[in-house]
């Protein structure tokens, strides 16, 4: 009938509705419990507002607040709210973009005569949201002609660049600009959709200001960002401030200064981090550990410069697609340009193509610890996890297309396993495709690398999700995303399939034909980097360490100075068994050195006094249980190596 449409749900359920009808009549049809947890619908995938006419013959989803898609819309929602509350408060203040973020939000303002939030104005700002939220106040979309929103924002100097350079993710595209109103006196410029009105938010914080320059230009003005949080209920909002209140506690920068781990010199420069005895201690380890695996699984070892001339990032496609991720050139030997290195691939691909390679040195596994350097903008440096310098524990594999997908299958397998055996075990996968305007190669040569990947991630039996458009500019990749203690989520490895590099550098190997052939390169970032990965397991661990990576794995304290010498010869004997042990001698009560040692979260301290000295014992504090009193030696030592053991 023509009165009527035909709506799919998700399901492929269909209901017919009246011509006309909304997303708010769709949910109303579903039923009252929907139509109350509503906020946006998913039109074909697209989402868009529940007061908008739905189309004859659409999927529709109804979204509500508990799931990603409706996060977003409730984040981006309350931003504008945000938005709303400064104009009122600060009359002249410009607003410039305001977008839903990773479990939150935040808007760009400048303030009239170089104002600055103050911690004040921040309560303010949300006392003033909350009398919007309760004033229930709509979302009104409206449709503007390019010259009517000029006209519309005359005084908002970023709205209307934003119009001029007709940005797509702002506006339609189609000679419009789409804009939202709560009241007569605030409008935003916003493609939405946005939740139906202010009363569906209200679980918020706005968290902190910080700097942030309009379009991320340096060059640019500096305007002042507020930071927020949003959720869909009180509960999920308590949540999250409890996250966050356990990863302060757990920040990688606070800790590597208490427990003397690393530091960032300001004589070396912003991203660059020097690591001190005990936090070596703990790299070596690491390093030494994923070295072993290595060898056992028939990697071998390379290394290379960390400079080299232009013309080999020239060949690589590193200098068209990566030109700003990489520091400026030196020019050496009379007028050559020199570059440091951003990655350790090209380097690997000329010692594959050093002399002639047979079918029967594949796959061939390069691996190396590489320090690369990267130029990060100063507003994204951020300790060890966002670095300027840092060490690729970096593979390369050379492998025939016929071995591809099997070789894949086991890296993927011996990644894994390898996390594990440092503490990660909650993993889902990434798979990111092609690139829509970076990427060299044929569409056919990307859907083949694309899916050997999928189906290798598929068969790993893990979440998988699709990042469209992430992979580098010459293959798809998988990522291995591992969610830590607290439960936030952190990018480890990384597996690339690479159709593209050995075709630049003309690599070739003599088939079982006796021709020559095209290998196939996969480039695998087991850490990520070795600093990064310090980071993660330092705040995984919240700086306690198990004994195995522990640069402390035991301290011995004796109770009086005249226990010292049986101390010294446990620590002794600990460290003949191969163990790190230290004493501490008794120059301040026993309580002030058993709380100091707690501090530096070490795994076990060892107390020993006149009894210990008679029986050959020791009483044991193990990190986190109870107190043990006469503990034999050779007890202790075969205890804490299978504590080690366990471990890895």
């Amino acid at each position: 009938m023509a009165d009527e449409i035909t709506i799919t749900l998700p399901d492929g359920a269909t209901r017919q509705l009246p011509a006309g009808a909304t997303g708010t009549d769709l949910a109303a049809a579903i039923g009252p419990k929907l139509a109350k947890a509503a906020l946006v619908v998913a039109v074909d995938g697209q989402l868009a507002d529940l007061s908008a006419p739905l189309p004859d013959g659409a999927t529709v989803a109804v979204v509500t607040a508990d799931s990603d898609a409706g996060r977003e819309v409730l984040r981006h929602s309350t931003s504008h709210v945000l938005a709303q509350a400064v104009t009122a408060l600060f009359p002249g203040a410009r607003y410039a973009i305001g977008p839903a973020i990773e479990h939150g939000f935040y808007y760009d303002f400048e303030l009239p005569g170089g104002q600055t939030f103050s911690d004040a104005d921040l309560e303010a700002i949300d006392a003033k949201m909350r009398e919007i939220v309760a004033a229930d106040q709509p979302f009104v979309r409206g449709v503007a002609t390019m010259a009517e929103g000029l006209e519309l924002f005359a005084d908002q100097p970023y709205k209307r660049e934003i119009i001029e350079k007709v940005d797509a993710s702002e506006v339609a595209g189609d000679g419009t600009v789409s804009t939202y109103r709560n009241t007569d006196a605030f409008v935003d410029l916003c493609l939405g959709p946005h939740v139906p009105s202010t009363s569906r938010l209200g679980h918020f914080k706005l968290m902190k200001v910080a700097g942030a320059y309009w379009r991320g230009n340096e060059k640019g003005p500096m305007l002042q960002r507020i930071y927020g949080t949003a959720w869909e209920s009180k509960k999920a909002l308590d949540a999250h401030l409890h996250m966050l209140e356990e990863a302060e506690k757990r920040d990688h920068r606070r800790l590597g200064v208490e427990l003397d781990l690393f530091s960032f010199p300001e004589e070396i420069g912003s991203g660059l981090a020097v690591f001190h005895p005990k936090g070596g201690i703990v790299r070596r380890l690491m390093e030494d550990y994923s070295r072993a695996r290595h060898e056992a699984a028939d990697y071998e070892f390379v290394y290379s410069p960390h400079i080299t001339r232009a013309n080999l990032f020239e060949t690589s496609g590193h200098l068209d697609w990566y030109a700003d991720g990489m520091y400026p050139p030196m020019e050496l030997d009379g007028g050559t340009d020199y570059y440091l290195k951003p990655m350790n691939c090209p380097f690997h691909i000329l010692i594959f193509r050093s002399r002639q390679r047979s079918y029967r040195e594949l796959p061939l596994r390069l691996f190396e610890f590489g320090t690369v350097y990267r130029y990060e903008k100063s507003g994204v440096v951020h300790g060890l996890t966002r670095g300027r310098g840092f060490t690729q524990d970096d593979a390369h594999i050379f492998t025939t297309k016929e071995q591809m997908v099997e070789e894949l299958q086991g890296l993927l397998v011996f990644v894994l396993d390898l996390l594990r055996d440092y503490g990660l075990d909650d993993f889902y996968l990434e798979l990111s495709t092609k690139p829509e305007t970076k990427a060299v190669g044929t569409d056919e040569e990307w859907a083949e690398a694309t899916e050997a990947l999928r189906s290798v991630a598929e068969a790993m039996e893990l979440d998988l999700v699709l990042d469209e458009g992430g992979g580098a500019f010459y293959g798809p990749k998988i990522s291995v995303q591992a969610r830590d203690a607290i439960g936030r989520t952190w990018q480890m490895s990384t597996i690339q399939v690479d159709f593209q590099l050995p075709q630049r550098f003309e690599l070739e190997y003599v088939g079982r034909d006796g021709g020559r052939h095209r290998p196939i390169m996969i480039h695998r970032a087991l850490f990520g980097s070795i600093e990064r990965f310090f980071a993660v397991l330092v705040e995984h661990y919240a700086g306690a360490f198990p004994a195995w990576l522990a640069p402390v794995q035991v301290r011995v304290l004796p109770v009086r100075d005249d226990h010292e010498p049986y101390a010294a010869d446990v620590v002794r004997r600990l460290r003949d068994a191969g163990f790190r042990a230290d004493s501490v001698r008794a120059d301040e009560p026993l309580g002030g050195r058993i709380r100091k040692a707690k501090l530096e979260k070490l795994p076990y301290v060892l107390v020993v006094g006149d009894d210990d000295m008679a029986a050959g014992t020791a009483g044991v504090n193990p990190r986190g249980g109870d107190v043990e009193r006469g503990v034999t030696i050779d007890a202790f030592v075969e205890r804490l190596a299978a504590d080690v053991a366990a471990h890895r």
